[in-house]
């Protein structure tokens, strides 16, 4: 029997909904994408249409969810202070005016804030573009800032980060609107596997960006500028420069630090953001309108489902769903790794409702692990599907081989229509391996003058392999004396070493040594060659 999904709009989402059914939504922006090392603006799109300016008629909740999100603490909004009060009149200013009143940072001026200030001036419509789609998602950033008693200028960095795009990935993998690397974002407990990414995730990446942010600030004795040197450029990195200014005798401060221009530009660019938030008609910009009040709400779920058809439900397209939910890698949301979904607050009633009178399937797909290692066109005959799909599905490049123990996402049937484990949802892999002839790695020294390019012809490879064998981008500069990874096919001495019997009996013949030891002999040459 196909699981009971079952629901509850948290009580944030009670109280905004019966508080702020006549307060304006947030005009929405697009979608767009930006890297850390391009001008952000490199990617965007049209934005989208500002959604209607009053919320819609709330329909009649079951009381069952009503209880059961009254009994939930109010972890959305700031479990740690007073619930914000939505009638009173000072929640009712806009909610740049509740940033500006709160920022406290040292003020920065000079050469590099005018290049950043002129750079915005020059674009008003990207920055407002930019400023719209980050209205999405301020206010939850700026309660969390003032729950941590942070400066509120840091609600502002992704801005310069991501431009407010949670699917953002930069040229060195950063990824999510706070640009986590992968072994930071583990760091904060941001769960990567092939179900979800949760650097993506609005909630857990703000969470894990302003805990990391708050222990930079301390760690620097409240030196905000060292502190988010940091964060740009790895504590590892500012603690070296700071040495070498004790070393010198020079006075520990941001602007002492021998950095790279892009962690040089960092401060600046911030200061210009804050500056245009303070001052946008100086630069000739308008700031889209926004209501101190959230403008999306969680609602949560229990039993997987598509993201097609919670999109549906919820009455937004499947792009701007993904808007509010990046974080899912996948077509299905699985219950057990992401049992709570964003919605903006005038969908979020009508998906608990949608979903209440909803019949038949919610789930087209499970998940399963393989019992041995396959070629592709095996296993999706194993799973049922075709192997075009197969591929598609779950991502498998052309001339890999599934390995043993891999999970894989297949149609649901009859008899396996079950919603995927929380053990699996957690721990699901996908691993590999080359479909071609038996490989060794070796070593190869780089020489004076050599080029990425150069050492892969040299060793009969792409350079793209050889930048993905060894973890490098395709246009990394390589040192002389560097040890790079390469595969070679191995060499027909392998397969005398294999038991070739004939093979070695004419070795053994030129060379007058026993069968034996001729195998054995071409086996040492095999693993030292």
């Amino acid at each position: 029997m196909q699981p009971v999904l079952r629901h509850a709009l948290t009580l944030s989402t009670l109280a905004v909904l019966a508080l702020l059914s006549g307060c304006a939504t947030a005009p929405d922006g697009s979608a767009s994408g930006s890297l850390r090392a391009q001008p952000p603006e490199a990617a965007e799109t049209a934005a989208v249409p500002p959604a209607p300016a009053a919320a819609p008629e709330l329909p009649k909740l079951n009381p069952a969810l009503i209880d059961h999100a009254t009994a939930k603490a109010q972890d959305d909004l700031n479990p740690d202070q007073p619930a914000v009060d939505f009638q009173a009149p000072e929640a009712q200013k806009d909610l740049w005016m509740r940033i500006r009143a709160a920022m406290q940072l040292e003020e920065l001026t000079g050469p590099r804030v005018q290049k950043w200030e002129e750079f915005y001036a020059k674009r008003p419509e990207y920055v407002g573009r930019m400023t719209e789609r980050g209205g999405r998602y301020l206010f939850h950033i700026v309660q969390e800032v003032e729950k941590r008693g942070l400066p509120m200028e840091l609600a502002l960095l992704p801005f310069i980060e991501s431009a407010f795009n949670p699917e953002s990935q930069s040229h060195a993998k950063a990824v999510g609107m706070w640009q986590f690397m992968s072994a930071t974002g583990k760091d904060f407990s941001l769960k990567q596997n092939l179900f979800r990414d949760d650097r993506r995730n609005v909630l857990a990446s703000t969470r894990a960006a302003l805990d990391y942010l708050a222990q930079l600030g301390k760690r620097y004795d409240g030196d905000w500028q060292l502190a988010l040197a940091a964060y740009n450029w790895g504590l590892g990195n500012v603690d070296r420069a700071i040495k070498r200014l004790d070393r010198e005798g020079k006075e520990r401060s941001y602007a002492n630090l021998r950095m790279p221009n892009e962690t040089a530009d960092y401060l600046p660019k911030l200061q210009a953001v804050k500056n245009l938030v303070l001052r946008p008609q100086d630069f000739g910009v308008q700031l889209p309108d926004l209501a101190n009040h959230p403008y999306f709400l969680t609602v949560q779920v229990e039993g997987d489902i598509d993201v097609e058809l919670a999109a549906r439900l919820a009455g937004l397209s499947v792009e701007r769903f993904r808007q509010f939910n990046p974080q899912m890698n996948k077509p299905i949301i699985l219950a057990a790794a992401t049992p709570q979904l964003l919605l903006p607050y005038d969908n979020a009633a009508q998906f608990v409702q949608a979903l209440e009178a909803h019949q038949g399937q919610k789930a087209s797909w499970t998940a399963l692990q393989l019992p041995k290692t396959m070629k592709p066109a095996e296993a999706a005959k194993w799973a049922g599907m075709s192997e075009a799909e197969l591929r598609e599905i779950n991502r498998i490049p052309p001339r890999m081989n599934i390995k043993a123990g891999s999970t894989l996402l297949v149609p649901r049937t009859a008899k396996r229509d079950h919603d995927v484990s929380e053990h699996l949802a957690e721990t699901a892999a996908l691993a590999l391996a080359p479909d071609a002839p038996a490989r060794r790695a070796i070593k190869v020294t780089v020489r004076k003058g050599d080029t990425l390019a150069s050492v892969a012809r040299r060793n009969g490879v792409t350079v793209a392999q050889l930048a993905e064998w060894n973890q490098l981008s395709l246009t990394a500069r390589v040192k002389p004396g560097a040890k790079l990874t390469s595969y070679v096919p191995n060499r027909p001495a392998a397969k005398l070493a294999g038991g070739k019997k004939s093979g070695a009996k004419k070795v053994a013949a030129k060379s007058g040594k026993t069968v034996k030891a001729a195998v054995k002999a071409s086996t040492r040459r095999a693993k030292t060659s």
